[in-house]
């Protein structure tokens, strides 16, 4: 099916078959034909139930194969039970999409999400596209489709608007709505997705990047089912300046858990889905507020390649509560700077070099309020002036709010915090198309997303030389979990340097290599060696060696009697001045990640880390290096001996091409060692486990 024909059949329809419609107002199934006719739908409407020959005026049909004609779309509200067969009558209708209202389906368990895949199997080799199942539907303003069971839309009318929702959670559709409204917005589209079996989050914003309606897209997410749809959506809505805002629960264990619960969500990792949004050009808030506030910050922008906040107020109280939050989130707020200062003393207007200029007495005239803002919009030391009134936005509109209307904003950002309640003011700032912020906190949360905002990285292809070498050695290697040496061998291929090593078959056996060495037991089956006691270092000759094999092996067989070993692992002993750790995994929700942190035993302790999908370019792993706070030691923190970063990000580089794997479920080096720079990396340790 087209992306046309498919958006006109989703928001557009000409015909809608109500499977399950009834005519007894008491009830859920009566509500999208009374919602219809009442929000001016004009299309035909079909009532479909064996029991009715009419329903609300409309003929009704006792199934799908008796509709005469064509129908664009069907809403589905039967028993879960019967929902296949009215599904396989629509795909014998060649209904292009059906939305499925009707729950009891992969949110219940595995019975459930085996009457699920009925469904799938139903509409496989068909032209027809499923919405759903356990969906409460859709809306659209400017075909006045209110296709939906959502008792919101009972009494409450639709404004028009730029925003367009899509909700993995149909209990909230309703909130969303309100809340949005209640802020002076309006919506082109609002859909709930339910449990994804088909048509998902991706494909469904995919069809709003298209949308001439649609000015941002705002996105209710418990999970991630289809990653490369949403990637490839939020990457063409970034290109046509269409923002992408996205609020996601699961920021918690709990919150994890409460999503899996819900709609049968599969959660992963909070980390590696803000890696997923941020690789695509995609916008993160946390505050349900900033879902509808953040949008006019943005709208029609690039993000800015600086982040400095300069900060005016008639409230030094109020624009305190935004500062000091934007502060934890490592946004530079700064001051003006002498040309600015002395500039508006030539008109008469003082102000002080302080990070807030604060106008609590003499910004009581608009002429000082607005003298200040444009002359902070003008200035090139700043990339966003965050505007705070106090009791003037709720009295004096005049002084505070007309001159932001009036400012000329085109080429910087603007985010105002109103401290009173001033629902008038805010309104003309909406008008205007400036973000005004009811909170401190949804204010200081979407700076933060501005900050954070980064065009779509660019993927880079896998070396095909490197990973076709790399594929060889994993055909070789048997087994679930490749031991040290294989792994090594498979990083070293990619381009990964490291360590010199040799292999004992048992005690006595020779080793040819200087020393010092170290000694560690091979084995897939021990992840973790020291704690087997299954390494020992710095040792100085081969009587020495021997000895620690010996130990080595009477540890082990102690700690892990059924593991398998494919004997010791001698290594050189190499130095540095940093340890590394660098993983590799591939999430149930995003796909394949890069992950560096601070290496060695505490690896696990300090959760110091950053994370991208995979594979990353040396520019990339450059950027992560200096996110890594205890990395700081290799940057020349405090005049300290720099490390090889270039070599560093070259490994991590080489190393994240495993993404080309799809068997590999997860890798890591622990430690890779970081030498002088210009001296190079060492990788020492290393696991792979297949999927």
């Amino acid at each position: 099916m087209s992306t046309n024909k498919l958006y006109q059949a989703v928001f557009d329809p000409r015909s809608i078959a109500l499977i399950g419609a009834s005519s007894d107002e008491k009830k859920n199934t009566s509500r999208p034909q009374r919602y219809l006719k009442r929000h001016g739908y004009t299309g035909k409407i079909i009532p479909v139930n064996p029991g009715r020959e009419e329903v609300f005026g409309e003929k009704a049909y006792p199934d799908v194969t008796s509709i005469p004609g064509e129908v664009d779309h069907a809403f589905v509200m039967v028993p879960a039970k019967a929902v296949p067969a009215a599904l396989k009558q629509c795909v014998d209708k060649k209904i292009p999409v059906v939305t499925v209202y009707s729950d009891g389906f992969a949110e219940t368990g595995e019975a459930g999400r085996a009457k699920q895949l009925e469904l799938n199997d139903i509409i496989r080799g068909s032209s027809t596209r499923l919405v759903g199942p356990n969906c409460i539907g859709l809306l659209s303003t400017q075909t006045h489709l209110a296709l939906s069971v959502n008792a919101v839309l009972e009494k409450l009318d639709i404004t028009p608007g730029g925003l367009a929702i899509v909700s993995q959670s149909g209990s909230m559709m309703g909130g969303l709505m309100s809340r949005g409204l209640g802020r002076g917005v309006g919506f082109s589209k609002l859909i709930s997705v339910g449990n994804e079996a088909d048509l998902g989050v991706g494909e469904l914003a995919g069809l709003l990047v298209d949308d001439p309606h649609t000015q941002a897209i705002l996105l209710f997410m418990e999970t991630i089912r289809d990653a490369p749809h949403l990637a490839e959506a939020a990457r063409r809505a970034y290109a046509v300046n269409k923002p992408v805002i996205v609020y996601k629960l699961g920021r918690s264990e709990v919150g994890q858990d409460l999503a899996a619960s819900h709609t049968g969500a599969m959660a992963g990792a909070d980390e590696a889905v803000d890696a997923f949004f941020k690789a695509h050009g995609m916008l993160r808030v946390d505050t349900l507020e900033a879902l509808f506030e953040l949008p006019a910050l943005v709208q029609g922008r690039k993000p800015d390649k600086q982040h400095r906040v300069a900060a005016m107020t008639t409230t030094g109280g109020g624009a305190a509560c935004v500062v000091d939050r934007i502060g934890t989130y490592g946004v530079d707020v700064v001051g003006p700077t002498d040309a600015l200062v002395a500039a508006l003393a030539q008109k008469n207007i003082t102000i002080s070099k302080s990070r807030i200029t604060d106008l609590t007495l003499a910004g009581a005239k608009k002429e000082i309020y607005g003298g200040v803002l444009n002359a902070l919009l003008a200035s090139g030391h700043c990339d966003l002036v965050l505007a705070v009134a106090g009791s003037s936005a709720q009295f004096q509109p005049q002084i505070a709010v007309e001159p932001l209307v009036e400012a000329d904003r085109r080429d910087k950002a603007i985010a105002v915090f109103l401290a009173p309640h001033a629902e008038a003011s805010l309104k003309l700032l909406a008008q205007a198309g400036i973000a005004g912020f009811r909170t401190p906190e949804s204010c200081a949360d979407s700076i933060r997303a501005w900050k954070q905002w980064v065009p779509p990285v660019d993927i880079p292809r896998a070396d095909a030389q490197k990973t076709a070498a790399a594929g060889v050695l994993l055909k070789t290697a048997t087994g679930n979990q490749l031991n040290e040496q294989q792994a090594c061998a498979v990083f070293g291929a990619l381009g990964v340097p490291q360590a010199q090593t040799a292999v004992m078959a048992d005690a006595n056996a020779k080793v040819d290599m200087n020393y010092p060495v170290v000694a560690k037991i091979l084995s897939p089956d021990i992840a973790h060696k020291t704690d087997a006691g299954g390494v020992v270092l710095n040792i100085g000759d081969a009587a020495q060696l021997k000895q620690a094999a010996d130990r080595i092996f009477a540890n082990v067989k102690v700690k892990h009697p059924q593991a398998k070993l494919n004997g010791i692992l001698v290594q050189r002993m190499e130095r540095g001045l940093a340890e590394v750790i660098v993983g590799f995994k591939h999430d149930p929700q995003v796909g394949p990640l890069v992950v560096i942190g601070v290496g060695g035993v505490l690896a696990e302790i300090y959760k110091d880390f950053a994370m991208r999908l995979a594979p990353v370019t040396t520019e990339t792993a450059l950027q992560m290096i200096e996110e890594v706070k205890g990395l700081a030691v290799i940057r020349g923190y405090r005049g300290m001996t720099r490390g090889d970063c270039k070599a560093l990000a070259a490994a991590v580089a080489a190393f994240s091409q495993l993404a080309a794997f799809e068997d590999i479920a997860e890798a890591e080096i622990n430690p890779l060692i970081v030498k002088k720079e210009g001296e190079g990396v060492v990788a020492v340790d290393g696991l792979i486990v297949r999927r």
